[in-house]
């Protein structure tokens, strides 16, 4: 039997509001060509319906303002609708140009004339700033930007980059060895030989910097393709490179009065002579994860004092083994985040120690923890000292848990705690197979020469904390066996532990292995994510540090792979974090820590 035919006539279902609608929705293009933008900003009656709504980002809220002049659009007939061709003066009638928004004159529509047209919120490259009406801005980077950071091209949304020539010229000094600037030095000359070769591009009009498939990027790209002349003071020698780099800005801030010309580089004493020059001047803050270190996630919240008050009505609880489980709701869930720990303290009241298992809607789940302080539960003969330390014992031991990061001051027992949890789990419960060891080998003061030896004997000067927290845990788990006994305890103990360097970790994949990174704060966030990355089934890793001792140039609190990696993984149902706050080494470190 033969299908019945497809109705010919669904359209006439629809009311005319819903051609209005579609109507509507055919004057707003998202991504015109430059050329057609250009044409109707001649003709002042057709420029706020057909050119508002073309803003990027950085106008969205002028596009906002400027929707209700679409309100003629559903009189129109619907017939009319799909005709792209129709004039938009015939559309819209010239007595609806009266609500555009004050303070705002036509004129300025000139100036999203481009297919760029403003700044964003932009995370790239920037210091804090608000969205601009203006052009968009022209950033002249200096060379330690693209040998920071080879992707810092595609960062800056869409505004647009100038490479002065001796930038190329610097890029060509760095790109030979084995180093980390020298590989980013070789990537960022690749990554413009792909710009250059784009089909149909032209240097001195701008390259597009979205041809090599990173679309977020929507500026143009240019090049330094004739002598800039700029008048500098004559104390600043010409023959530096960074003199010339000044040069060049301000050659094109006299050369394009009407657009904001930025210098973005990391070097500090540079963006001091730009500014005292009067030029403007950012650092690159596309690699901080945060502005200011203390807003970093801390891992534990303190419930408000009337928590339980609130919670009287609508609180559920239930017990489940040696755990008791809440089921919570109210603004203060607002804040929490999965694998948080929450606890709440009163005088008089009764104390609350739990962690944040489900979060739903506007409900959470809260789990009672296990009291690590009592000698019960002691982990290969150590016990919590204070609350923070309880919560980190808590998540190490968790098998569900395949990635923690612990911060804290010098003192507060990260590596003691990770090393403990990490022998019970592999000679007790037997849930990986070997500890494996590593830290980042920055020293503090002069390098003292290349170490004898294989891989861990090389290692084995880093790993003095190793080596004093082993022994401090195998004299407390021998009791007294005596001399035969704790040297058996000791040779079990160190046939467990492989120590690696970070050097060679790359293509590994650790299985049922137990990873220790220690002094994490010294990584970069790329360093750090070499070393997540080879996590295998079955693997835990803990990272540890104190963002107060970073040793690594060029590193800070926001930009540190520890950072990083802490911000990245906040909420992460297989991720916990613990800030730890007091020291427990001895009462001289816990001082000297506080005012030195």
């Amino acid at each position: 039997m033969p299908l019945p035919p497809a109705p010919s006539k669904r359209a006439a279902l629809l009311a005319s509001d819903a051609y209005s609608l579609r109507a509507s929705e055919e004057l707003i293009n998202f991504s015109p060509e430059p050329e057609r933008v250009v044409t109707p900003l001649r003709a002042a009656p057709a420029a706020p319906a057909s050119e508002a709504p073309t803003a990027k980002a950085g106008a969205r809220s002028r596009g906002r303002e400027r929707k209700p002049e679409l309100a003629p659009v559903p009189s129109q007939p619907a017939a009319r609708a799909p005709a792209p061709a129709t004039p938009a003066a015939e559309r819209q009638p010239v007595e609806f140009r009266a609500p555009q928004p004050t303070g705002k004159p036509p004129v300025a529509s000139e100036t999203v004339s481009r297919a760029s047209p403003v700044a964003s919120n932009r995370r790239a490259g920037r210091a804090k700033s608000g969205g601009s009406t203006g052009p968009a801005r022209l950033f002249v980077l200096d060379t330690n930007v693209l040998l920071h950071d080879p992707m810092s091209l595609f960062r800056f949304e869409e505004h647009d980059i100038f490479l002065p020539m001796i930038v190329l010229e610097e890029l060509d000094g760095h790109k030979k060895g084995m180093t980390e600037v020298a590989r980013n030095g070789r990537q960022t000359s690749r990554t413009l030989d792909a710009l250059v070769a784009q089909q149909g591009g032209d240097m001195t009009r701008g390259l597009k910097l979205s041809a090599t498939g990173h679309l977020s990027a929507r500026g143009l790209l240019f090049f330094q393709t004739e002598p800039l002349d700029a008048q500098l003071p004559a104390s600043l020698p010409q023959g530096k490179a960074d003199n010339q780099i000044l040069g060049v800005v301000h050659a094109l801030r006299d050369k394009h009065p009407q657009r904001e010309v930025i210098l973005v580089s990391k070097d500090i004493n540079m963006r001091v002579k730009a500014r005292a020059l009067g030029l403007a001047a950012e650092d690159y803050q596309n690699d901080k994860t945060l502005d200011d270190g203390e807003l970093l996630y801390a891992g534990a919240l303190a419930l408000p004092q009337d928590f339980w008050t609130r919670q009287s009505k609508t609180i559920e609880s239930w017990a489940s083994g040696s755990h008791t489980f809440y089921r919570v709701s109210g603004p203060a869930v607002s804040q929490f985040y999965i694998n948080q720990f929450v606890y709440f303290e009163a005088p008089g009241e009764p104390s609350l120690y739990a962690r944040v298992t489900e979060i739903r809607d506007k409900t959470a789940v809260l789990k009672t923890l296990k009291d690590f302080t009592h000698l019960k539960n002691a982990v290969w003969g150590v016990t919590s000292r204070n609350r923070e330390q309880n919560f980190a014992l808590n998540i190490l031991m968790d098998p569900e848990v395949d990635f923690v990061t612990l911060a804290g001051t010098a003192g507060t027992g990260k590596t003691l705690m990770a090393l403990a949890s990490g022998l019970t789990q592999v000679l007790d419960d037997r849930r990986y197979t070997e500890i494996i060891m590593t830290r980042a080998t920055v020293s503090v003061g002069e390098d003292i020469g290349f170490l004898p030896g294989t891989e861990e004997e090389k290692m084995g000067p880093w790993m003095g904390a190793l080596d004093d927290n082993l022994e401090f845990l195998a004299k407390g788990d021998g009791g007294n066996a005596g001399e035969w006994g704790r040297a058996a305890t000791n040779e079990l103990i160190r046939s467990r532990i492989k120590v690696k360097s970070m050097n060679f970790m790359r293509g590994r994949t650790f299985m049922n292995k137990y990873v220790i990174i220690d002094e994490a704060q010294n990584l970069t966030p790329k360093q750090m994510k070499t070393l997540i990355t080879r996590a295998g089934p079955g693997t835990k890793i803990i990272c540890m540090g104190n963002l107060a001792q970073i040793d690594t140039p060029y590193l800070t609190e926001g930009s540190s792979g520890l950072t990083y990696a802490v911000d990245r993984f906040k909420g992460w149902p297989h991720g916990g974090h613990i800030t730890l706050a007091r020291g427990e080494r001895s009462r001289l470190a816990d001082f000297a820590s506080e005012v030195l």
